[in-house]
């Protein structure tokens, strides 16, 4: 799950190193000896020891750089590790225990039929919250695999926005008219799994991260420069533009892992970025200039669809739990 790092370029860079540092002080020994010689060899030893240290001295500099580089990459990917670590730890053990405490209800006491209701909708969503965490590191370890010529089509994109903010919104018991979708039809060539986990990772962000209720609006906008441009635009707090190049790297997450009240690790944005990439496209975050809130905008390739009319994507309202207030939500 995490890049996998060689150490040789690190131990090759340590023995350069040493033996320019060697080099060096061999060189101001002898530069410090020249006293034996006549002016004319001390003169012409010395600028050539001189040339030569310095040109090694600046070889030193840059190697002692990329050693800080190397130190500060080592100490991202320890605190993303350890981040990790607590966030699954976390994911997995938070279910495992709701579902541990149904079962004993059920199992030691008498319950209503109403009660055995409210624990079967509680049990039914944890599976589901450790389905999606599954589901997620699954796509974050394909995400190395290039599809093939033959799994690429040509995608409705805005039928599949419709159909995914549908899947997301059933995922959360929120109404459908939550998430609203609208703007011009077009295609875009590429794997539809692939598209669908783009849009599905920042949609279940837009409803997670969005205020009380949560409101998403989505927009699809063909420029003249064949590209479609998708705003994904939540009602939420935002996010702070210093923190806004850090929340697409792998396992990341913004603050502390165990002070966090909102379920994940970590790979939903880092999913989102590597996926618009391969398909030559851009993602960027803006503030939302209708009030609060962040806006999300991928550019991706795309192209008129040639069917002017499509229908729309009717899909029943998700059903209210009866009570699931205490339930965490599925996350990225």
């Amino acid at each position: 799950m995490f890049p996998r790092r060689t150490l040789r370029w690190p131990i090759t860079l340590g023995v350069v190193m040493i033996v320019l540092l060697v080099a060096l002080t061999v060189g101001w020994v002898l530069l410090s000896v020249a006293g034996a010689f006549t002016d004319a060899q001390r003169a012409g030893l010395y600028w050539v020891l001189l040339s030569v240290g310095s040109i090694v001295l600046i070889f030193v500099l840059v190697g002692t750089v990329l050693y800080l580089s190397l130190s500060i990459k080592a100490i991202n990917l320890n605190r993303r590790q350890s981040n990790f670590i607590d966030s699954v730890t976390h994911e997995l053990k938070s279910p495992i225990a709701s579902l541990k405490l149904y079962l004993q209800t059920l199992n030691r006491h008498a319950t209503s039929a109403e009660e055995q209701q409210q624990f079967y909708v509680g049990m039914l969503e944890d599976v589901e919250r450790l389905d999606a965490l599954i589901n997620h590191l699954l796509d974050a370890a394909r995400l190395e695999k290039v599809p093939l010529e033959a799994e690429i089509e040509d995608v409705p994109l805005l039928t599949m926005l419709q159909e995914t903010a549908a899947s997301v919104a059933l995922r959360y018991r929120v109404p459908r008219e939550t998430v609203q979708v609208e703007g011009e039809p077009c295609i875009v060539r590429a794997q539809r799994a692939d598209l669908e986990m783009i849009f599905r990772n920042l949609i279940d962000n837009a409803i997670k991260y969005g205020g009380s209720p949560p409101a998403v609006r989505i927009s699809v906008a063909l420029g003249g420069d064949d590209r479609a441009l998708v705003r994904i635009a939540d009602n939420g707090a935002g996010i702070a533009p210093s923190m806004r190049r850090n929340i697409f790297g792998r396992f990341e997450r913004l603050g502390l892992e165990l002070e966090r009240s909102k379920p994940g690790i970590g790979l939903g944005l880092h999913i989102v970025r590597t996926l618009t990439h391969r398909l030559k496209g851009k993602v960027r975050i803006r503030d939302n200039d209708q009030g609060t809130g962040t806006v999300f905008e991928v550019s991706l390739p795309a192209e008129k669809d040639p069917i002017e009319t499509q229908s729309p994507v009717t899909i029943p309202h998700p059903p209210v739990a009866p009570d699931n207030s205490h339930l965490s939500q599925t996350n990225n």
